[in-house]
């Protein structure tokens, strides 16, 4: 019986026509192209036991590491699983990003049992960074496995893949986001009027798309999902593009047949667009069945692994010069902001969680504070400098009339300018940067933070400077010490803390009567006049970062923002 050898984790009564087998009890072929026309057309997917035997032969053909833990290496580290009750109380890795064991057809055992896989999966692959399809694949598998140890080897099976080109599961943030980057780049192209459709409901379309992989590993009905798992297994991930693509075009389909249609389309917040879709995705087996959606995703014509895999590659580099890596250290860190009550006439709610993503970890559970803005406070540059004075740091917000958003983090107070009289003078430290975030988001940081090279701990100390001795004698591993990794150079120190090879470097702000400046070195990245009305944008060797919108422009509106302690509230 399919129930004795490969069920004992399903609950029957939820599989429907999936618990009655019929059709083929046997697969002879070895031929790759017929064995991917089987899958398409469904050939074992009638056949519970079939279907399981099935994906024991395609996992087990995966190319792997050397040293991959196999089923026995789970009973030795687990035990006799058969004589312990699993706990779905278990907390999951951080690296499925809070993505819940999805139930599908699993009994409550089952449910736990999972739990219990993903863990010891954790244990085994530790470089395992982000993978938040895991729980959603593991769930699936065990309603085909004998028992936790099979499940587990073939969910390690498919984590240590190591054929050149083949891709099945995400397992690094940077893979993630680069695979949301190039669905959003696929469905520009292969599904325009779907595209057309998010961009017009939502904030912001990057957050819709973000949840790509969950609309087809977590919200699709096990009848569905499954008979994508039949071709994922033969085809890999490109089949997960294409029918997330199909996905977005079966939902524009169902609003363009709502009331209202086109006209009765307005802009909201991008989480209600996400809960829609996700409403959406998981009923969708009212209107739409498992092959009409395999239909539609093997109707898009001329999509190859090659673009996709030279879409990811790219979107990868981007997101690396981004700094992407050091970003993904802290996505934990998030601003608890209520949208209810955060008011910017410049950027939306998620606008300044990501922001808030990129400033210091010590500001990060800080509330934004509006200190200074155009529209209340007028365009005047000493208005700036009386409101944001006393506060540091601060984050400075522009948008241009051209529509362009940017700004900069300021690691000083403002006063510090005062210090050079009227002469136009730098201050601030290596934790300054510029930003922007219309018409794409982008960070610059520090030049040095992104090339040490060019900068080399100081072996001596002039001893009239008072703050660079103090930081000296309050840290014994301070940056005097020689042998201190050039690497390790802490941004959070001023400028004249470190032996430079260009003072253009080390340019980070400056403000006089009539101008304030962002970086310099050949050039501003920032320069706003003294009505607070015109500007320039350019390269700059602080930054090294290119203009942030138009070189010569208006300001539209100008927000200065401070950090307040919301432990001391």
């Amino acid at each position: 019986m399919a129930e004795e050898d490969y069920g004992s984790f399903v609950d029957w009564n939820q599989m429907g026509d999936l618990a009655k087998s019929s059709g083929p009890t046997k697969v002879d072929c070895k031929d790759l192209k017929e064995f991917k026309q089987m899958a398409r057309q469904g050939y074992w997917a009638k056949n519970h036991k079939l279907r399981a035997q099935v994906y024991q032969q395609l996992i087990k053909a995966i190319p792997c590491r050397t040293v991959t833990p196999d089923a026995e290496v789970y009973r030795d580290i687990m035990g006799n699983a058969a004589t312990k009750k699993p706990s779905s109380n278990i907390p999951l890795p951080d690296f499925v990003d809070d993505n819940p064991v999805p139930r599908y057809c699993l009994k409550a055992d089952g449910l736990a049992s999972a739990h219990r896989i993903i863990n010891c999966l954790a244990g085994q692959f530790p470089d395992i960074s982000h993978c938040p399809s895991l729980p959603a694949v593991t769930s699936l598998l065990l309603h085909f496995s004998k028992d936790e140890a099979q499940c587990f080897e073939h969910i390690s099976r498919m984590l240590a893949c190591n054929e050149p080109g083949k891709r099945l599961l995400d397992q690094t943030f940077l893979a993630y986001e680069s695979g949301c980057m190039t669905f959003g780049d696929l469905a520009i192209k292969y599904s325009a009027a779907s595209h057309k459709l998010i961009v017009a409901t939502s904030q912001d379309v990057m957050e819709v798309y973000s949840d790509w992989q969950r609309w087809v590993l977590g919200d699709l009905p096990f009848s569905h999902v499954v008979r994508v798992l039949d071709v994922y297994l033969v085809e890999g991930y490109k089949i997960l593009f294409r029918v997330a693509i199909a996905l977005l075009k079966f939902y524009r389909k169902s609003k363009a047949g709502g009331q209202g249609g086109q006209a009765n389309q307005q802009q909201q917040e991008s989480s209600k667009v996400r809960a829609d879709i996700q409403a959406f995705v998981k009923g969708i087996a009212s209107t739409v069945t498992p092959d009409k959606l395999l239909e539609k995703a093997f109707s898009i014509r001329l999509f190859s692994r090659k673009e996709i895999t030279l879409l990811q590659l790219t979107n990868e580099k981007s997101l690396q010069q981004k700094g992407i890596t050091v970003k993904q250290k802290r996505r934990n860190v998030q601003l608890a902001l209520n949208p209810d009550t955060f008011s910017s006439e410049i950027v939306s709610a998620k606008e300044m969680r990501d922001i808030w993503s990129w400033i210091p970890e010590r500001f990060a559970l800080c509330q934004p504070q509006l200190l200074f803005t155009t529209s209340t406070h007028g365009c005047s540059l000493n208005r700036f400098y009386s409101h944001c004075e006393g506060y540091e740091p601060t984050l400075l917000l522009i948008r241009t009339t051209d529509g362009d958003v940017c700004g900069a983090f300021l690691s000083t107070d403002w006063e510090e300018r005062k210090r050079g009289g009227n002469k136009l003078s730098f201050f601030g430290t290596g934790e300054c940067f510029v930003f922007r975030l219309k018409p794409e988001m982008e960070r610059y940081e520090w030049v040095v933070i992104r090339h040490p090279e060019l900068a080399s701990a100081i072996k001596t100390q002039d001893p009239e400077d008072g703050a660079a001795s103090e930081v000296q004698t309050s840290d014994n591993n301070g940056l005097a010490q020689p042998e201190k990794p050039v690497g390790d150079l802490s941004p959070f120190l001023s400028a004249r803390h470190f032996n430079l090879n260009s003072k253009n470097t080390s340019m980070f702000m400056a403000g006089n009567f009539d101008s304030i400046i962002i970086g310099g070195g050949e050039g501003n990245a920032l320069y706003i006049d003294a009505e607070l009305n015109h500007g320039r944008a350019g390269r700059c060797t602080t930054f090294d970062n290119p203009p942030l919108c138009a070189e010569n422009f208006q300001v539209s509106l100008l927000e200065s923002w401070g950090f307040e302690d919301a432990m001391s509230k």
